[in-house]
């Protein structure tokens, strides 16, 4: 009884994981969505579905984001919000550009690290 009461006292002992903010956590997601596009940008030769889920997944992304920011309770300034949907709809235009027609995703990546600079406070040049 000794023996588990010490493991349940050094598990519980434990500081917990820092919680993440939404902030964090917008960060991460789009950081994924961009290495995922860049991976199957790389691949595109060799793997055209890896590069047509990972616009997908990019998508899916901008539009969850789109949805949030279109909502009058958001507490992002209004002009912040516009320019974050018609980032939105852009992509979305450019996404059908690289399925259609072959265009690159290179301006997709430069967006979504731009958003994550935004996040992360940093302003400037990569």
């Amino acid at each position: 009884m000794s023996a588990l009461h010490s493991a349940v006292r050094k598990h519980y002992a434990q500081p917990e994981a820092p919680q993440k903010t939404p902030r964090s956590l917008e960060y991460e997601l789009i950081a994924q969505c961009t290495q995922r596009l860049i991976t199957a940008w790389g691949n595109r030769p060799h793997q055209y579905v890896g590069l047509m889920s990972a616009l997908d997944a990019n998508q899916k992304m901008w539009s969850t984001l789109a949805v949030d920011v279109a909502q009058s309770s958001n507490g992002l300034p209004a002009k912040l919000r516009a320019q974050l949907f018609y980032l939105y709809e852009f992509t979305c235009q450019h996404s059908c550009a690289i399925r259609e027609r072959g265009a690159s995703v290179e301006v997709l990546i430069d967006i979504n690290r731009a958003v994550m600079r935004g996040l992360r406070g940093d302003m400037g040049l990569e």
